[in-house]
């Protein structure tokens, strides 16, 4: 359950700022599967990774995380 928070919040705010997954993947250093997978629930990112995410998405931590 948390996992498929993680990745809706992340889906939605990477369509916000314009990315495709695909330009999103490359700019955080990962593969598309990947990606793919923690946006559709499969996978929790690691620590380093939300960090990233939210650095390359220009959101605070707190939004990013599930409530």
């Amino acid at each position: 359950m948390e996992a498929e928070k993680w990745g809706r919040r992340i889906r939605a705010y990477r369509k916000l700022k314009g990315y495709t997954q695909e330009s999103f993947a490359k700019e955080l250093g990962v593969s598309v599967s990947i990606l793919g997978e923690i946006e559709r629930g499969n996978r929790v990112p690691d620590e380093r990774l939300i960090n990233m995410i939210a650095e390359f998405l220009d959101v605070g931590l707190d939004e990013l995380t599930p409530q």
